[in-house]
């Protein structure tokens, strides 16, 4: 197989899109996303789908996939260091599901999506350790599930309020990616979650980072919350996006050259409250070589 390089070359240019989940379209006040489309095209270029495969596609996603809709596959189900969750009945279930989606790439998470067996008692979402020998466990993981499937498995930082390991988190998915052969969903939210947390700047580490891997980026809204005198962030997918992560859309898109694909993470939000945010996504965009693509320049 060619290495990533060659392989990045011949993915698509999605444009800026949207996420969804199973459920997430029936939930008051979610996001009309044919309504998007049909109003706004420019913001609803894909339709970045959720998956467990416990629980399928919902009539949303399998709508949007009739129509023959660009879509990504965002797996919410494998912990990538566990070869067992590789399981031959899981990756059937992948495939299936894929060859309903007929997606650009796989993409998903990169920590522990479940503790102890996969099961739905057993879901959760945490950042991995960011250690070295974890780095070598994900890439392995990574390069059998692009091997079962025949899909570019890009991992996504996810968000945490605590963090394990002595690697910067961008060291971190900088050796996933180099020893997964791959690209990297840099969640900028998440990202700037983990920053405040550790006490560093907004952009602490990004120079050291190849953003040549960065193919796709998610922005979201986050929510400033203290229990019991502990502060920290909670990710809440509201339009209300925080400063530092805007920050780091705007350092980061124009130094992305394989910048492949932009969600903005609003999902259970009226359109009417997204608007702005998908406003000021597409001007932060409009003058890089991405944005010029996906049609978003004025």
């Amino acid at each position: 197989m060619a290495d990533f390089p060659s392989r990045v070359a011949h993915l698509p240019v999605l444009g800026l899109g949207v996420s969804t989940e199973y459920g997430a379209g029936d939930a008051r006040h979610a996001l009309d996303v044919p309504a998007l489309r049909d109003r706004c095209p420019q913001y609803a270029g894909f339709l970045e789908v959720g998956v467990e495969t416990a629980k399928g596609l919902d009539a949303h996603a399998r709508a949007w996939a009739a129509r023959g809709l660009p879509t990504t596959y965002h797996f919410l189900d494998v912990n990538l260091d566990e070869p067992e969750d590789l399981d031959p009945a899981w990756l059937d279930e992948v495939r299936a599901l894929a060859a309903v989606l007929r997606p650009a790439w796989m993409c998903g998470d990169a920590g522990l999506w479940h503790f102890g067996p996969r099961d739905r008692g057993h879901m959760l979402l945490l950042p991995p350790v960011l250690s070295d020998e974890q780095a070598t466990g994900m890439a392995q993981g990574i390069h059998a599930l692009r091997a079962a499937t025949g899909y570019e498995v890009l991992p996504e930082n996810p968000p945490g309020a605590v963090y394990l390991g002595d690697l910067h988190l961008l060291d971190f998915y900088a050796l996933l990616c180099e020893r997964g052969d791959t690209g990297m969903l840099l969640d900028a939210a998440h990202l700037a979650i983990y920053q405040r947390a550790l006490g560093h700047g907004a952009l602490t580490a990004l120079d050291g980072f190849p953003l040549d891997r960065v193919v796709e980026i998610h922005v979201a809204g986050g929510a400033e919350r203290h229990v019991d005198g502990y502060g920290f962030v909670e990710d809440d997918h509201t339009p209300d996006v925080l400063p530092d992560t805007w920050r780091i859309l705007e350092h980061v898109a124009p130094r992305a050259p394989n910048l492949r694909a932009v969600v903005f993470e609003c999902e259970r939000n009226a359109l009417e409250a997204c608007l702005p945010g998908f406003g000021r996504i597409a001007a932060a965009l409009a003058a890089t070589p991405f944005g010029r693509a996906a049609g978003l320049a004025p």
